[in-house]
């Protein structure tokens, strides 16, 4: 088989027994990525996220699904102001450090605004929201919020594919 041409596709009925194969389904979805912040009891918080999207222009409103078994996810469940930052591709390393510490802002320069929501420079695009409402979605909570501020800047994105890191090249 050379490489241009199509593997045969393995058909499954999603299960307990195959989460895996879902999980590497889902997987073929490119993404980018971003770290949500929020202000909590214990320090500004944060984790990394590719369960975004955009919802609506009027009002201005995103969503994002934090997962429940996340140990941080009491943070965001709380959480009534947070900032979702669309990283850029020379930001991975932002991405690695969230993933390993919910508190890795204590280590990284940023701003905080108003509502007390950590805040962090040199992202693609930031969104500042406050929560409109919160669905179950399974094993994860759907969170739609409205976009009280937004900030963007030019640049490559992080992109994120089949359980690796890439990018989108901005032209």
């Amino acid at each position: 088989m050379n490489a241009h041409s199509p593997q045969m596709p393995i058909a499954f009925q999603p299960d307990a027994e195959n989460s895996r194969l879902l999980r590497d389904a889902f997987g073929r979805f490119a993404t980018g990525v971003t770290i949500v912040t929020a202000a909590s009891e214990d320090g500004p918080v944060g984790i990394t996220a590719n369960s975004f999207s955009s919802v609506s222009l009027d009002p201005a409103m995103v969503l994002w699904a934090p997962g429940k078994s996340s140990r941080r996810f009491p943070y965001f469940e709380k959480a009534e102001h947070y900032a979702i930052h669309v990283l850029s591709s020379d930001q991975a390393d932002l991405c690695s450090g969230f993933a390993k510490d919910a508190f890795a802002l204590k280590d990284l320069e940023h701003t905080v605004n108003e509502h007390g929501v950590p805040l962090i420079a040199n992202c693609l695009a930031r969104f500042e929201c406050k929560r409109a409402a919160a669905f179950d979605g399974g094993d994860h909570v759907i969170v739609l919020g409205d976009v009280l501020r937004a900030e963007m800047r030019d640049g490559d994105a992080l992109a994120f594919f089949a359980g690796k890191f890439g990018q989108f090249a901005h032209q």
